[in-house]
């Protein structure tokens, strides 16, 4: 069979310039990776690193893509609280350690519940990810997260790392 287009091709030249891309700004602001024993996992992320951000977080969506998220961010290690006041969507919660380790993970929490989440003493920042994903993904304790807001001095997987 012969194509008299070119269309193919096209396409395809888009989707590997599309990957490669990818692969090339997988540390950027905008995006977070995962990597653990289950493999590798990529999302696109808002950055919530101001109070007034923090306080509307993922409120008031009524939906979020699946490979989407939203990273808060702090200026120093503590104790990290979140509640879902005003949040229609369930979302699984990664408390991230200073050196972007995942300390812990709270799964699926429910919607417009404004009970006390804690995600234990140090951590740096949280990654809300849709309900039920991390699950599905495989993702426990002791996961790694990259992102170029993680101190890459002590990073366990720095942005210049392949």
């Amino acid at each position: 069979m012969r194509y008299t287009t070119t269309k193919p091709i096209v396409t395809s030249i888009i989707l590997w310039a599309a990957l490669t891309g990818a692969a090339l700004a997988s540390c950027a602001p905008d995006r977070v990776s995962l990597r653990g024993e289950f493999g590798q996992a990529d999302f696109s992320v808002e950055i919530a690193d101001d109070p007034q951000e923090r306080a509307v977080g993922l409120m008031n969506r009524d939906s979020l893509p699946r490979s989407d998220g939203m990273l808060f961010v702090y200026d120093k290690p503590g104790p990290l609280s979140f509640w879902m006041r005003n949040t229609l969507i369930p979302l699984d919660m990664l408390f991230v350690n200073p050196d972007g380790s995942i300390g812990h993970i709270h799964h699926s929490a429910v919607p417009l519940d404004e009970t006390p989440i804690s995600g234990g003493e140090g951590r740096i920042a949280v990654l809300e990810i849709n309900g039920g994903l991390s699950k599905k993904l495989g993702l426990k304790a002791g996961d790694q997260l990259r992102h170029p807001a993680i101190d890459q001095a002590i990073a366990v997987w720095a942005c210049d790392d392949a």
